[in-house]
């Protein structure tokens, strides 16, 4: 067996197992992206309201994409990627997006999800070039994306009691 088969191997098995990926892009943040391994790569969607950013993934751009062990968490593999985005509706699209919707958690719009991917978001292939680097050195902790999502008031002074009183009634 060649390394690079071996490479491939271990790229393609880590990446399906895990359900995050840390991605970057030319001149852009690590950001961790849901994703579903689909025809050999890691297929995401994103761009779109209500969906994960992706930001700096250009059609045709590399990307460096690491990942995480599922049992660990600790970082296993670090490849390149081509970005290659998928034409809403055609037929590569439709038969990624039938496997993105059967991982997509909560989704608001349920059934019309898919038609509302078409017109708002973009479908991106993440296809391994074959190239399988080192691990990064350090953190790759990123501050947050902004988001409207806040807590409106502080949590009630007497809510840990209430919490601590139902824990010693069972």
């Amino acid at each position: 067996m060649t390394a690079a088969f071996l490479d491939r191997a271990l790229v393609e098995e880590a990446t399906k197992k895990s359900g995050l990926i840390w991605v970057k892009g030319p001149g852009g943040p690590v950001r961790a992206l849901w994703h579903v391994w689909h025809e050999g790569a890691a297929c995401l969607v994103g761009d779109g309201p209500g969906e994960q950013p992706l930001p700096h993934l250009a059609d045709g751009a590399t990307a460096e994409v690491t990942v995480r062990s599922k049992d660990k968490g600790g970082r296993l593999v670090t490849w390149t990627a081509r970005t290659v985005e998928l034409a809403p509706r055609s037929p590569a699209w439709q038969e990624t997006v039938a496997e993105l919707k059967g991982k997509r958690l909560n989704a608001p719009d349920g059934e019309a999800m898919t038609d509302r991917w078409a017109r708002e978001c973009r479908v991106l292939r993440l296809e391994p070039t074959g190239a399988v680097g080192p691990l990064p050195d350090g953190s790759l902790a990123q501050a947050p994306l902004p988001t409207p999502a806040t807590t409106r008031q502080p949590a009630p002074a007497g809510l840990p009691r209430l919490l601590l009183r139902k824990r010693r009634r069972k």
